[in-house]
Parts: C-alpha cells; sequence; structure tokens
C-alpha cells in the first residue's frame, strides 16, 4: 500500500465488452431524458397553475416531479455527452458529486412516496381529521425534514466510499459512478462499506415497503365498508401511487448488482433504476388520475384562449 498508485480520475465504461450501446446514447437515453423533462414539467405546471389541485397530495406530486427531474438529470446527459465526444473521465469529486446525488434522490423519493400513502391514509380513514393533520405548514415540513435527512444519508455513504483507497484500476463498469461499482476498484477492506449498504437498504427499502403497505391494508379495509359506487372512486386516487411506489421499489433490484464482471444486464439494470421510475411516474399520474387529466384540459383551454 504504501507504493500504491492513487487514482486522479475515473473512467466511466460507456459499453460492456463486446457490446456497443452508442445507438442508445444518441436515441433512447436523449428521447427518454427529453420524455421525462417535459412529462415531469407539465405535472409541476399543471399542479401550480390549477386552483382545485391545491391539496397535499398534489403538492407532494409536484415535488415528486421536481426531484425526478433532478434524478434523471445526473446521469442521463452526462452520458449522452460522453458518448458523443468519446471522453469519460471523471474526475474524483466529479464522481463523488454523481454519488452523492443519485443516492439523495433515489432515498428522499422513498420518503416522498411514503408521505404520499400517508396522506392517502388520512385522507381515507380520517376524512374529518385530514385539513387539521395535514395543514400546509405540516406538509412543508415533511419535505423539508425529507430532503434534510437525504442530505445525511446520502453524506454517510458518499464519504464512506471515498475514505477508500483506489490504487487499482480507474475504470468504472458503469455509464455513470455508483458506489457498487467504486467498491470493485478500492484496494481497501470494503467489508464494511457492504454490510453497511445492505443493511440501510433493507432498513430504507423494507421500512417503505412496510409503512405503504400497513397504510393501504387500512385503506382498504376502510374502503370495503364504503358503498359501491364511492369505493371505486377512492381506489381511484390510490390507484397511481401504489404504480408508482411498485415501480420504484422494483427498480431496486438493481442494488443485487454488487456485481464482479461488467456484464450488459448490470447495464440494463442501472438505467432501469435512473430512468424508468422518472420517466414512467408522469405518464402514470397523467393516465391514471382524472382530475390531473381534467386539470391539463383547463390548463391548455386557457392557453388556447388566451393566445387568441
Amino acid at each position: 500500500m504504501a507504493n500504491a498508485t492513487m487514482v486522479a480520475e475515473f473512467l466511466l465504461l460507456g459499453s460492456p465488452e463486446g457490446w456497443d450501446l452508442s445507438c442508445l446514447y444518441f436515441t433512447v437515453f436523449p428521447m427518454t431524458y427529453l420524455g421525462t423533462l417535459l412529462g415531469n414539467l407539465l405535472i409541476v405546471t399543471v399542479t401550480t397553475v390549477d386552483q382545485n389541485l391545491n391539496t397535499p397530495m398534489y403538492f407532494f406530486l409536484r415535488n415528486l416531479s421536481i426531484l425526478d427531474m433532478g434524478f434523471i438529470s445526473i446521469t442521463v446527459p452526462n452520458a449522452c455527452f460522453n458518448s458523443l465526444t468519446g471522453n469519460r473521465a471523471i474526475s474524483v469529486p466529479g464522481c463523488a458529486t454523481q454519488i452523492f446525488l443519485v443516492i439523495f434522490c433515489a432515498y428522499v423519493e422513498m420518503l416522498f412516496l411514503i408521505i404520499m400513502a400517508w396522506d392517502r391514509y388520512v385522507a381515507i380513514c380520517q376524512p374529518l381529521q385530514y385539513p387539521l393533520i395535514m395543514n400546509p405548514k405540516f406538509c412543508v415540513h415533511m419535505i423539508l425534514a425529507s430532503l434534510l435527512s437525504g442530505l445525511l444519508y446520502a453524506g454517510v455513504h458518499t464519504g464512506n466510499t471515498f475514505r477508500l483507497s483506489f490504487c487499482q484500476s480507474n475504470v468504472v463498469h458503469q455509464f455513470f459512478c455508483d458506489v457498487p461499482s467504486l467498491l470493485r476498484l478500492s484496494c481497501s477492506d470494503t467489508t464494511s462499506n457492504l454490510v453497511l449498504l445492505l443493511v440501510s437498504a433493507v432498513l430504507v427499502c423494507g421500512g417503505c415497503f412496510t409503512f405503504i403497505a400497513m397504510s393501504y391494508i387500512c385503506i382498504f379495509s376502510a374502503v370495503l365498508k364504503f358503498p359501491t359506487g364511492k369505493s371505486a372512486k377512492v381506489f381511484s386516487t390510490c390507484t397511481p401511487h401504489i404504480l408508482v411506489f411498485s415501480v420504484f421499489l422494483s427498480s431496486a433490484v438493481y442494488l443485487r448488482s454488487s456485481a464482479t464482471s461488467d456484464t450488459l444486464q448490470d447495464m440494463v439494470l442501472s438505467a432501469f433504476y435512473t430512468m424508468v421510475p422518472p420517466f414512467l411516474n408522469p405518464l402514470i399520474y397523467s393516465l391514471r388520475n382524472k382530475q390531473v387529466k381534467e386539470a391539463v384540459g383547463r390548463v391548455m383551454q386557457r392557453q388556447l384562449f388566451s393566445g387568441k
């Protein structure tokens, strides 16, 4: 270790060995990125402009959309630019920043989904207390608490990763910097890092799943007592959140990528983890939510009339 050469920069591997994924970087990635920005920007605009959506549920949805735009912007533009220029070098501080932001956005999105499940629980199971419990001050405090805890969570994992020595290969087998890939490059003992990564993932993902599952068990128990017409309407308000949560949690399969080799599967899983949830969230909410679709129509109609 005394004679080890410390890396000054990392090289992001755009494609696994034997594969040419340049087509993805010039077509699928840009189109997905543009679609994500437009979809989430539409959600932000509609929930801000339309007064009928001035409720806690859509306040949280607006913040989720803003977070998703930031989430996908951390990795995709840089990957497309690297593929276009052929320069795949990223500095150590740049790599650390990318890891910090990815972990931060993933963790905060989990918390936002928990808050949205709590919002639906209070609205359906305690409707008389809803205005008192989910007041504007409480909603803002929940968002701020999520962001601050996300900073702490991401800071711990990023700091714990970059306290290691990187003196072997500097080639990161991903299109962005991630913790599992860097752990494979370290010449230090990474046991404690792997344990922390596994334990925190189980606690966060398991806690998120348990809380949301318990919330919907209570919701469904209450809804079954409603008249048929009303229960169908209540279910329609919960369906988008359930779908979004399912998509995001299923993407956590990427955490299995403590990969020991450079494979196409690892690239696909990492792309799914960072791109699919932000892309699908606005589609799910706009297609499955009648209020959002009606609000989009009102906003577009208003813009058409104002243009005339």
